[in-house]
């Protein structure tokens, strides 16, 4: 039986943004703690990402599924992604 794939956790930020510097923080301590990476993307990089959260930055994907926005309530967060992990 194999393992689960590990969950693709993707935080949506923009320079100047200041809740994204929190929302960085609080990603990478609930992902650290689960032995998880994620990435970072820049929505002004893509037109269509940009349009799409343009009121909404930061954003918290987890597979692509928009989780939360402005804050990240880290305690959802390490719930979802174990049990995503657990399969």
């Amino acid at each position: 039986m194999s393992s689960p794939t590990p969950p693709a956790v993707t935080l949506l930020t923009r320079p100047g943004c200041h809740l994204c510097e929190a929302a960085r923080e609080s990603v990478d301590r609930v992902t650290s703690a689960l032995g998880l990476g994620w990435a970072e993307v820049d929505v002004d990089g893509d037109p269509e990402l940009a349009r799409r959260h343009a009121e909404e930055i930061p954003v918290l994907l987890v597979d692509g599924v928009p989780r939360d926005f402005w804050q990240i309530d880290e305690r959802r967060l390490a719930r979802l992604l174990r049990e995503r992990l657990a399969g």
